[in-house]
Formats: structure tokens, sequence, C-alpha cells
């Protein structure tokens, strides 16, 4: 019997070699731990559709925050649950907001630690949808000035990176303007430049209480049939000034996501929704698949596909694996 010269097998004999001749490697630096901040004291709600992850008080977040930077993982973003909700997200830019306040705690307490804001206002809103609303339709400008006066209050709590991530047409330009008018011109921003209408949001929505109160969010998330279109996206908030460009979800954009870092010259991020996240929880306790062995090939492949950050509630899990 004859052989090819080439025998790829003799590169997988065993972990040594495997471990030499690895094309990607996953690091905790490329991870970013989400957690969702809500008033109180000592609060440490359980997510249900989420296993592992909670709503907490200020004291807890700051306890979290502190276990992350000590598993080495190098940023956190932080998502609000108000205590009133009105038309206009009147919370979401209030400088004695959950979110400003969990922001000044963590940069006191946890210092070193990234923090990160979600800038949207649909955690905020009694309606549930990520901008002002009239005759049933989300209006794009009037949603700007609101969404800068929220990254604005969020920059000037301590945050180290502004995040929109309500996809309106122009809010990355408009968040810059913002912030450079006020001295802020060396906060960055992340942009959810390429963040589809996906079933995959399910659990966050219980997590962040923000499920539409009518209709849905396709009118301004994008198609997930659409490729090409999420470049054209990207470009935008790249000329519009985004420092990161993110593709939520991630697991089944890895194409996008590939499609974006081979196209621009700027970090990508890819959000590993919560979703995806509960998918692999619930397959793991029904004992279906190996939980830890399926989030590490899933994570894996999101930075194969071209992801140098990647935010995922699997963070603090995974930072303990890639430490052993």
């Amino acid at each position: 019997m004859s052989y090819s010269i080439s025998r790829p097998r003799r590169l997988r004999a065993n972990e040594n070699i495997r471990r030499m001749v690895r094309e990607t490697r996953l690091s905790v630096d490329d991870l970013v731990h989400p957690m969702f901040v809500t008033f109180g004291k000592g609060v440490k709600k359980k997510i249900e559709s989420m296993p592992g992850c909670f709503q907490q008080s200020l004291d807890n977040i700051v306890k979290e925050a502190k276990e992350a930077q000590r598993l080495g993982i190098p940023a956190v973003l932080l998502f609000g649950i108000p205590k009133h909700k009105d038309a206009r997200a009147s919370e979401a830019y209030n400088s004695k907001g959950v979110v400003q306040q969990a922001v000044r705690a963590i940069k006191e307490k946890v210092p070193g630690l990234l923090v990160i804001t979600d800038v949207c206002l649909c955690e905020y809103t009694d309606h549930g949808h990520c901008g002002v609303i009239k005759d049933g339709k989300v209006l794009n400008d009037p949603t700007l000035e609101l969404l800068g006066k929220e990254a604005l209050s969020h920059a000037q709590a301590g945050a180290d990176i502004v995040a929109p991530s309500d996809m309106m047409d122009g809010r990355v330009g408009f968040i810059r303007d913002v912030l450079d008018s006020h001295g802020l011109e060396e906060t960055p921003i992340m942009s959810y430049a390429a963040k589809y209408a996906s079933g995959f949001y399910g659990p966050f929505r219980e997590a962040a209480e923000s499920v539409p109160q009518f209709g849905d969010r396709k009118s301004y998330q994008m198609d997930c049939a659409n490729r090409i279109e999420a470049l054209k996206e990207v470009s935008l908030d790249i000329e519009e000034g985004a420092d990161i460009v993110m593709v939520k979800p991630a697991m089944t954009y890895l194409d996008i996501i590939s499609d974006i870092k081979s196209t621009f010259d700027l970090p990508v991020a890819a959000y590993n929704v919560s979703g995806e996240y509960s998918m692999v929880k619930a397959a793991a306790k029904l004992g279906w698949i190996d939980g830890d062995k399926v989030m590490m090939e899933i994570l894996t492949s999101i930075k194969r596909a071209g992801a140098d950050i990647i935010i995922t509630y699997h963070a603090m899990e995974a930072a303990k694996i890639l430490a052993k």
C-alpha cells in the first residue's frame, strides 16, 4: 500500500505537538465579562434563563468585577436595570443612574479594570424599544439626542469605552461629536456595527427586562440573511469615528466576523450572546454535551473567524480553564 508523502496526522500525534502547531490561540486577554447592575444592596437575583448569571446591586457588582480582574479578564461590560422606566428613557442619562454609579464604584474600587458601558435605551423605556416612539414607529433622529446624553453621562462617570448598541443611523457620529464637544475626545467608541435581529437574544431580554411591548426590532436591527449590508454598516460607523466595531450575535455570524476582519483595519469585537450561552448550559445540564469543551470550542471558533475581542457570559469560566 502506498501513501502520500504528506501525512498530516504526524502533527497531531500528541498534545505537545498539537500545541506547537496550533493556529488559533484563545487568551484571557480576548475576553470581556458582561454584568447586569440594579439598585439595592445585597441583591443577587438569578436570571433563570441564563444559569450562573445574575442581576446584582452595586456591592455585588464590585465583588464580581474584582473576581474578573483576579482572573486576568481585562474588561467588563455594564447593562443597567433602573428603578423606573418611561417613554424617554430618562434613567439612561441620569447622572445618578445605576450604570453611572456602577462605573464610579468599579473605577474607584477595582482600579485598572476596563469598564465598557452599553449605550442603548431599551432597558430604560417603558415600551422596551431602543428609541423614541411616535405612532408606533421608532424615530431615528430624536433617538440620537438621547443616546448622546446617555453616552456623555457614562463617559463623565468614568467609563473607559462607550458601546452604542441601538442600531440607529448616524449614532456613532452623533455620539463622537457630543463627547468631543465636552472634552472627551479620548473616550473610544465600540460600535455594535453589525447587530442582527436575532432569536438568540431571548434570555438577555429577561436579564435586562427589555422585551418590546409591541412589534419587534426588525426595522432597525439587521436582517439575518444579509451579508454585504454588514460591510456597509461597518464602513459607515468607521467613517463616523468608531474605534472598535462589533458583530452580534457571534456563532451564526462567523462569516460576517471574517468578512469584516479581512476588509477593515480596525479591531473587531464579537458578542457571544445570551441564547448561545444558554443553549450550551441547557445541553450540558441534560448531559448531552461536555459543557466546558463545547464552550472553549465555540470561543475558539469566534477567535478563529477573526474576532480580537469576545464578549461572553462564559468569560469567568473560560478564564479559569485558560489559567490551567
